[in-house]
């Protein structure tokens, strides 16, 4: 049984083939579950995102899956198989600690993917998809992506707008708990900058937009609804970004808020274009104004330095899934060597009794006992002359090699005496 990895990323793939073979979590459980019941191929996990669908499965036959991925997105095979990446065993391990850890992402190290595959998991073990062994590949891969976050700086520089604004955040005020922040506008883009600094723990969000209903969906998760020139001198942290063709916050707001402020800083972000604040705000005393031009000089260095710490992530990921391969090569030889003891143990024990016979019978008992022990001999190494015959008649003489050297050494061991 091999361990496979197949399917399209935002690397091999259009977004409108994306489409096509994207599964949501409904969906997904109820063809796992149809799967379980009535195929052969029912040891798999599939993780769909926007970016990627793959199937991870534990099989004899890669084609299998292919061929399972496109019928149940009613996709001809000839046309999907221009798209797909194929990987096995030690490279599949190595593909899904990549994708764990973020080193496979359209964004690096972006840190959702885990929990994203961590779901694909409990989906599949729901629909019962998932064998022990299945289950410790993935759980080693958490295992390498833990490693990769903790023991590398491949996700610890801002690379998207949103977080960098938080990280801005952190850098002006020592103390985020004290914040309280004002998002005018509720936008994608302002959704995610309120979610991170929520996540940082600020004291609280203030949310301005002209459309009360996108307003009420972000702030039933973290904010109020406010007006932007009444509440200016509220916000610690400001972050616009409207698409409104006029400027909506005023050199004379923001000069206003920082007398009734008694002229304590303020960290504001203007992420729309055209802009929403005013440029002349940057003269003021007190007040940091960052436009999306700073936001992305700030966010292609630090894309440098993932791309720089990815390298050290990738020897760390080539590492640990060799590990994981010699790991299961020698549970493998484990179980091959447990059956070769039972083998030996049930010859043992007839030659035995054909001994206790003979002794029963009153044969001598030097001769019972020599005959014993050179035909349990005999039998013993019956397999391993067998293999040594097949090596030698082998085309590659390195095999051969390898076995004889190996069992001289296992000679010389056991002549040594024990202490």
């Amino acid at each position: 049984m091999s361990f496979f990895a197949l399917g399209v990323n935002h690397q091999t793939a259009s977004v409108e083939l994306r489409e096509q073979i994207a599964f949501n979590a409904e969906r997904l459980a109820a063809l796992l579950l149809e799967q379980n019941k009535h195929s052969p191929l029912n040891d798999l996990v599939v993780v769909s995102t926007c970016n990627r669908t793959e199937v991870y499965a534990m099989t004899e036959d890669a084609d299998s899956v292919l061929t399972w991925l496109a019928q149940v997105n009613n996709i001809d095979v000839k046309q999907l198989i221009h798209h797909v990446y194929r990987y096995e065993n030690a490279q599949a391990v190595t593909h899904l600690m990549r994708v764990a850890s973020g080193l496979d992402s359209l964004m690096l190290g972006e840190p959702q993917i885990l929990g994203q595959v961590k779901s694909a998991l409990a989906l599949s073990k729901d629909a019962q998809t998932v064998s022990p062994e299945l289950n410790s590949v993935f759980e080693y891969a958490f295992y390498a992506a833990k490693r990769v976050r903790s023991e590398t700086s491949v996700g610890s520089h801002a690379v998207s707008m949103g977080y960098a604004v938080a990280q801005l955040a952190l850098q002006v005020f020592s103390r985020p708990e004290k914040l309280t922040v004002m998002v005018v506008a509720a936008g994608e883009m302002n959704s995610l900058v309120a979610k991170h600094l929520a996540e940082m723990g600020v004291a609280k969000i203030l949310i301005c937009n002209r459309s009360r209903e996108r307003a009420d969906l972000l702030a039933q998760e973290i904010a109020h609804q406010v007006e932007v020139a009444q509440n200016l001198y509220r916000a610690d942290v400001v972050s616009s970004c409207t698409g409104s063709l006029h400027q909506v916050i005023q050199y004379s707001d923001v000069k206003a808020a920082l007398k009734k402020r008694r002229y304590q800083q303020m960290l504001m972000v203007d992420l729309a274009v055209p802009r929403d604040i005013d440029p002349k705000v940057e003269s003021l005393d007190n007040v940091y104004l960052y436009g999306v031009d700073d936001l992305q000089s700030v966010i292609d260095e630090n894309l440098a330095q993932r791309r720089q710490a990815a390298v050290e992530a990738e020897i760390m990921v080539n590492q640990l899934a060799t590990q994981l391969m010699t790991q299961q090569k020698v549970k493998e030889a484990s179980s091959t060597i447990q059956a070769y003891r039972q083998h030996s143990e049930e010859v043992s024990q007839k030659e035995l009794a054909h001994a206790l016979e003979s002794l029963q019978h009153g044969h001598d008992a030097e001769q019972v006992m020599q005959e014993f022990a050179h035909r349990l001999s005999q039998k013993l190494m019956h397999p391993t002359s067998i293999l040594l015959r097949e090596a030698a008649k082998a085309e590659n003489p390195d095999y051969f090699e390898w076995l004889q050297q190996h069992l001289q050494d296992v000679f010389e061991h056991e002549r040594k005496p024990r202490q």
